[in-house]
């Protein structure tokens, strides 16, 4: 008798007492993450895969299986298979060319860049399609291949010429960074002296037919007064396909608060971007004081490379660099939200545009594990499907209304 009444008190006490929900593991919210990514498309605004094939393997989408992992054999951050384990539906491929390049060769040589992307997408099939408006991603992306999208990386590519950039849209590029690392003849640069204060009247009409055209309007790269001119004179809302928050990382590439707060009114995006100087501080802080001892050491040994050379090793095996990770991107992915919202935050990845990347960010198969970090601070499934894909679309969406608005007007005509 009292075995059973201890018996039923034991029962009593254990439906009494509430169970505990175990958090989800890292390997639950990826899986969370790419049941997600099969509705939305994760569109990525910024990758320089042309680039790598240009540099390291002739410019031939042949020389190298993409349809194989190679992060074994080669330095690529990306394929074919590491793609659709991160779950990537929509790709913008930068047909990027150096700013050091005369504009005659620069136009030539974005020309070569826009044919490696044509060929490679025409290399697999079944794998790639060549995407033109928001349409065609959300398409592409439901018949399982993965939308590709073409945006030139430096205004410089259209050598001062409304004609050429006509054609270049023909060609299908859908997106302009105004500058690269040096201000041009019309648009200054984040990283380097200014000459406009901002955009100069034929950077204005650049902008201008960027919209009669539909070319969404990228602002990676750009001073912050050209951010300011840009986004005035738009009729669409612009982007900034590869670009962190400055609040977080004081990085002239990165977009300061001023320009986020303008943001919810402009319609724009920023698609945070995981170059490790961008995304942390120490980072940032660690290769000032590098650039900074280069310079010394240069003043010192005048015509003495090796020198220089030396010293610098010896410097870096002093003060060894830090290491930037996934919740360091992750803070400015937060960051942005708090200050412009979650309609304006996107992903622009950089992969094959840098030599160093987060640690686990280390190629295109990681956006899940992103993805999970922000699970794990909160966002729902409905933010993380704006992040993704969603705002970049209505972006785009918008872009195109501007342009089919504009469709009678006649082309511009201006000369710097």
């Amino acid at each position: 008798m009292i075995r059973a009444v201890l018996s039923s008190a034991a029962l009593s006490l254990l439906l009494a007492t509430p169970v505990l929900a175990q958090d989800p593991t890292d390997a639950q919210l990826q899986e969370r993450a790419r049941r997600v990514m099969q509705r939305t498309p994760l569109i990525d605004g910024h990758n320089d895969l042309p680039w790598a094939l240009r540099q390291n393997h002739g410019s031939d989408p042949h020389a190298v299986d993409l349809a194989t992992n190679l992060d074994a054999t080669t330095d690529l951050h990306t394929d074919i298979p590491r793609l659709k384990a991160g779950g990537v539906g929509g790709q913008f491929w930068s047909v990027y060319v150096p700013a050091s390049l005369p504009p005659v060769e620069a136009a030539q040589a974005t020309f070569e860049q826009i044919d490696v992307v044509r060929r490679m997408v025409a290399a697999h099939p079944e794998a790639f399609e060549l995407a033109m408006t928001a349409d065609d991603v959300v398409r592409i992306h439901r018949g399982g291949k993965i939308a590709s999208l073409i945006g030139i990386e430096g205004g410089y590519s259209i050598n001062d010429s409304l004609g050429l950039l006509r054609v270049f849209h023909a060609m299908g590029v859908r997106y302009i960074t105004l500058t690269h690392s040096t201000t041009t003849t019309w648009a200054d640069s984040a990283t380097d002296a200014p000459k406009w204060g901002g955009l100069s009247p034929f950077g204005e009409a650049v902008v201008r037919e960027m919209n009669r055209l539909g070319i969404m309007v990228d602002l990676s790269h750009v001073s912050e007064e050209t951010m300011l001119d840009a986004m005035r004179v738009s009729e669409a809302p612009v982007i900034f396909s590869h670009s962190s928050a400055r609040g977080v990382t004081n990085h002239p590439r990165n977009v300061p608060d001023s320009v986020l707060r303008l943001l919810p009114e402009d319609g724009g995006v920023v698609m945070i971007t995981f170059v490790p100087s961008f995304v942390a501080e120490d980072v940032r802080a660690w290769g000032a004081a590098r650039a900074a001892e280069d310079a010394r050491l240069k003043s010192l040994n005048p015509g003495a490379p090796q020198a220089v050379t030396d010293g610098l090793a010896a410097w870096v095996a002093a003060n060894p660099p830090p290491r930037a990770d996934i919740a360091d991107v992750a803070d400015h992915i937060d960051h942005v939200r708090r200050v412009a919202g979650v309609d304006h935050v996107g992903l622009g990845g950089d992969f094959d545009g840098v030599s160093a990347l987060p640690d686990g960010l280390g190629g295109v198969e990681t956006y899940p594990a992103l993805i999970a970090e922000l699970y794990r601070r909160g966002w729902t499934d409905a933010d993380v499907r704006k992040l993704l894909g969603e705002n970049v679309l209505r972006v785009m969406r918008q872009v195109e209304a501007v342009a089919a608005r504009k469709r009678d007007q006649r082309p511009g005509l201006e000369r710097p």
